[in-house]
């Protein structure tokens, strides 16, 4: 398998921790996002979207982060990112699409990107509108993990999931632009929980070859 993705994108990060914890090796490719190289003709003919990651497994590519670990769920079923009954893949789904769908979306690089040229905004107005939307979807978040019997040591149970393989990205995020994260005491303690696992830990940012 060979991985394009770059150290701070928190889509790859999903991926790193995914093929961590189910002890898949990947070669790994860096496409420098702050550099364009997402745009140029080598990376935009493997993924129109222009996006990372991209995970190349023999004659299958694939794209959407989501999607790849499913791939990887399903072609490598241990461990296991998804609960046995309907109802909790349900659930996991749900807390890892309230990251993968209405938080990150809102923060990534080309929108803080698009808000800077051509909208015109500065630094702090582009910081301030991060920090609104990692709240919003933070409380929402909280909310759904403390509320439920089901949450344990991790978002679901006492097991990573893929729910922990989208919230400890978002929360490396947060965390790099200052976002308070003292009203989520559930979301901080999971994240601690998975953050001390090696799988976790090695598919971090700053372990990444590419790191700057």
């Amino acid at each position: 398998m060979k991985l394009y993705g770059y150290f701070r994108s928190s889509a790859a990060y999903r991926v790193r921790i995914a093929l961590n914890l189910k002890g898949i090796d990947a070669e790994q490719a860096s496409i420098h996002l702050r550099k364009g190289e997402q745009k140029q003709p080598p990376f935009a003919a493997i993924n129109p979207q222009k996006f990372v990651p991209v995970l190349v497994d023999g004659d299958v590519s694939l794209t959407q982060s989501l999607a790849i670990v499913e791939y990887l769920e399903e072609t490598h079923p241990q461990p296991p990112l998804l609960p046995a009954d309907p109802a909790g893949r349900a659930r996991v789904r749900a807390l890892a699409l309230a990251v993968a769908c209405d938080i990150h979306p809102l923060n990534n690089l080309r929108i803080l990107n698009y808000l800077k040229d051509p909208l015109g905004h500065d630094e702090a107005t582009r910081n301030a509108w991060y920090r609104h939307w990692v709240a919003e979807g933070f409380a929402a978040l909280e909310a759904m993990l403390a509320g439920d019997p089901a949450t344990g040591r991790f978002c679901h149970g006492d097991a990573p999931t893929l729910a922990d393989v989208c919230l400890v990205p978002q929360v490396a995020n947060a965390e790099r632009f200052d976002c308070d994260l003292a009203p989520y005491p559930t979301i901080r303690r999971i994240a601690e929980a998975a953050r001390a696992l090696p799988a976790f830990a090695a598919a971090a940012p700053e372990k990444q070859p590419d790191a700057e």
